[in-house]
């Protein structure tokens, strides 16, 4: 996903197209081992909720400034559904970023990045 910011023209698609493999995998690990369950922990959340669920906001994110879809009902509905749990749980709701403000953040971050000395050769 980082390297997907600076991305343009195919380089940029060849990303996408990547990410939406990565997460046609996790939908069908999903379905295989949650079986019907809420979440990849079973009935709660645990461990691979948490690790994926560290990068929803960011794929929040590319999706909006993109224009695109990651995260598709046709494609991955049970992903669909667990972040839609995930998100709506206590333990989660008051701690998920806004779209709109990892996307502030992100601008930020982008402009010091640009700001910042190249790293030291080794």
């Amino acid at each position: 996903m980082r390297r997907f910011r600076g991305a343009h023209g195919e380089k940029r698609q060849e990303l996408l197209d990547q990410m939406v493999e990565v997460l046609a995998l996790l939908e069908e690990a999903f379905g295989k081992y949650c079986k019907g369950k809420a979440f990849f922990g079973g009935d709660r959340i645990e461990f691979l909720d948490i690790a994926f669920g560290s990068f929803l906001g960011w794929l929040r994110v590319i999706e909006k400034v993109g224009g695109v879809k990651l995260l598709d009902e046709a494609k991955t509905p049970g992903l669909v559904k667990w972040a839609e749990r995930f998100c709506a749980d206590v333990a989660v709701k008051s701690v998920m970023p806004e779209t709109e403000k990892l996307i502030e953040f992100s601008k930020v971050l982008m402009a010091k990045m640009k700001r910042a000395p190249p790293p030291p050769k080794n």
